[in-house]
């Protein structure tokens, strides 16, 4: 059965696995698929989520002596253990490579323990000629290793249907500080400079306004370099992990249209509290 989609309806969130979501979508229906599939931590992700409320009996005080009490909701938890993870994300890729046009661009974000397994197979699906980045996206925030260098980057793999028709815009995308400001002229200085292929940029704060509370969020910024680069307005983006909904919500500001996926009940309540509007199925 074929899924409730159309290139001329609405933005959808569809909850199921996506392995069954995904051959019901019409072939070359998406200039990019964005896949940030579980990383093969080898542990189950959480994060806990906390409310303050007013309480006469709460254990913190504020302004004016006011009360409050801190509640602990559920958390937000995903098993990220495989005993065969690319028995899981191959048959995926394959249908990544299948919904995408003819100009279309797939960003495959790993972390080191799979990255480069995925480089083998992704060569072999696309042609290694369609191989067209490694996205170093650094950030610097978290636990500190003591017994080797600490791990503080993710890796995204970028691969285009067709090396000679694809769309791609570094115009498009927001330009970043020079690390030298002074070594530039003042004008140069003032616009920035156009983003490489080592993107520094923060994870999401724990305390700050985009955060979710659902474990694994990207940030907004880095998916609005990948959309805004790789597609033009109007365009259709899709997102089998869809996890926080951060894909939609980028493609939202930047005027693209979304389909977002994810097996996880949450998942979709969170996308859905984020995205008002969007479509459920």
């Amino acid at each position: 059965m074929p899924l409730d989609w159309s290139p001329t309806g609405p933005d959808l969130v569809a909850q199921g696995d996506n392995l069954d979501l995904l051959p019901r979508l019409p072939d070359a229906a998406f200039r990019l698929v964005y896949l940030d599939p579980p990383f093969n931590t080898g542990r189950v992700q959480e994060r806990q989520r906390m409310q303050v409320v007013r309480s006469a009996d709460g254990d913190r005080t504020g302004f004016a002596g006011t009360r409050y009490e801190t509640l602990r909701l559920q958390a937000a938890t995903f098993d990220d253990r495989f005993t065969d993870y690319w028995a899981f994300l191959e048959p995926r890729l394959i249908q990544a490579h299948r919904l995408l046009d003819e100009r279309g661009t797939l960003y495959l974000h790993l972390d080191y323990r799979e990255a480069h397994y995925a480089k083998v197979l992704l060569d072999g699906l696309f042609g290694r000629e369609n191989f067209l980045n490694e996205i170093i996206w650094a950030y610097d925030y978290g636990a500190r290793a003591q017994h080797r260098w600490p791990a503080k980057h993710d890796t995204i793999l970028v691969y285009v249907k067709d090396r000679r028709r694809y769309h791609f815009d570094a115009q498009a995308v927001d330009r970043e500080p020079y690390m030298a400001p002074g070594l530039v002229t003042a004008e140069k200085a003032e616009r920035g400079k156009l983003p490489t292929d080592v993107w520094w940029h923060t994870i999401v704060s724990p305390t700050g306004n985009e955060k979710t509370g659902y474990p694994t969020q990207k940030p907004v910024g880095v998916l609005r370099r990948i959309i805004g680069a790789s597609t033009e307005p109007g365009d259709w983006v899709l997102d089998p992990f869809a996890g926080s909904g951060t894909t939609g919500a980028a493609a939202r500001a930047l005027g693209r249209r979304f389909v977002l996926m994810d097996e996880s009940a949450a998942a979709v309540e969170v996308i859905r509290g984020r995205l008002p509007g969007v479509e459920a199925v």
